[in-house]
């Protein structure tokens, strides 16, 4: 199957998530690779990781047939692989070529590096319980686990949650570029006022994460099977994939896990005209744009080519209009703020404790506070007086 390229497509009703739930299982011919992932927790908790994934038949890539699949796929192997690598006394600085070439393969058809990425861990990672309901918390579970328990479920169900209250806006954006361009001044209010009610959507979800995801437990249960291996101290070189022809056995390093590699943010500044100083911070978040699927990636730099709102709020000078574009703005700085909130309670702030992580590393490999803090205050300046 060759590398597969999609319509850039975002929907009104679900944003970034798939149009159709995702699969819950690859078909019979995976059988085997699938009671291994449903295994998981209990693999990991009696430390039977490796001998049980070097021990799997073949992945029969080949009967994979549509992007369901291949999502479902790639959901499966990268939570082995990252299984595989941390799930031992000592990570894994080799990974078996039973599981690197699939890996390798299916992330290549998806135009994604070979790694767990949030695609992965969130957007097709989820179930609903009643199809006929929302996508939100109480009514969806996750496909795939790590360990499980309710902490690791809670944490990833808040990220769908949010993916889907950000539907409406991100299905606007386009329009309200539109409306920007004709002049509209009454129709882009009216649109901005839709963004801006589907932001504090998804803020009023975003405050709900501590209910159910305790910060110890996220740090210590959670957290260390989504790192990467790129800018980590245990594994300095990075993860040698066996077989992989393409990476010609040396080590290759990549990021780990990060709501960095959401297309939400992104989107907004896009929309809004967010501007963020050249620096390594902002290179970094470039780089997890190669994490995103294509398509995803593909929408925001098509935000990108087209002039913000911002230059024609300005001009039109019109007060109702500045105010609404304003609520939008302090909506994503107060989205922001919150994660600045959470990553020093959830990660920062356990880090101090812990003498692996003196430096308070994220998951994606990069002194996260300081990026948080720094866009947080960037986005506020974008307010006009």
């Amino acid at each position: 199957m060759p590398q597969l390229f999609f319509e850039t497509q975002v929907s009104h009703n679900r944003g970034f998530l798939p149009l159709h739930d995702p699969l819950t299982h690859l078909p019979k011919p995976f059988d085997a690779w699938e009671d291994v992932a449903r295994q998981l927790p209990k693999l990991l908790a009696s430390d039977q990781i490796h001998r049980t994934i070097t021990g799997l038949p073949p992945f029969p890539i080949e009967e994979i047939h549509d992007r369901r699949e291949l999502e479902r796929a790639m959901v499966l192997l990268s939570y082995l692989g990252h299984a595989y690598v941390w799930g031992g006394t000592r990570p894994a600085t080799v990974l078996p070529a039973r599981l690197a070439v699939p890996w390798y393969d299916v992330a290549e058809k998806l135009g994604r590096p070979p790694v767990l990425s949030y695609s992965s861990y969130a957007l097709h990672n989820f179930f609903r319980f009643d199809p006929s309901r929302e996508i939100e918390c109480g009514n969806i579970g996750l496909i795939q686990n790590f360990l499980g328990g309710l902490d690791e479920e809670w944490f990833i169900m808040i990220h769908v949650e949010i993916e889907r209250k950000a539907a409406p806006a991100m299905g606007l954006l386009h329009a309200c570029l539109d409306a920007a361009e004709a002049g509209e001044a009454e129709n882009l209010e009216a649109l901005l006022a839709q963004v801006e009610s589907s932001l504090r959507s998804i803020h009023a979800t975003m405050l709900r994460m501590p209910e159910h995801c305790d910060p110890y437990i996220y740090y210590h249960r959670v957290r260390p099977y989504i790192h990467g291996w790129k800018n980590h101290p245990d594994l300095p070189n990075g993860l040698i994939y066996e077989s992989v022809a393409a990476f010609g056995g040396r080590p290759q390093q990549f990021r780990g896990e990060t709501g960095a590699q959401s297309s939400i943010v992104p989107s907004l500044d896009a929309l809004l005209g967010v501007t963020h100083q050249q620096d390594v911070l902002s290179l970094y978040l470039q780089e997890m744009r190669a994490y995103m699927p294509p398509e995803h990636r593909a929408f925001i730099e098509s935000l990108e080519g087209r002039p913000s709102v911002r230059g024609f709020v300005q001009r039109c000078g019109k007060p109702s209009l500045t105010s609404i574009y304003n609520a939008c703005t302090e909506a994503v700085e107060n989205f922001r703020s919150l994660h600045l909130e959470y990553a020093a309670k959830y990660i920062f702030h356990q880090a101090q404790t812990d003498p692996k992580n003196p430096h308070a590393v994220g998951t994606g490999g990069t002194p996260f506070m300081q990026y948080l803090k720094k866009h947080r205050d960037e986005t506020g300046q974008s307010r006009m007086v």
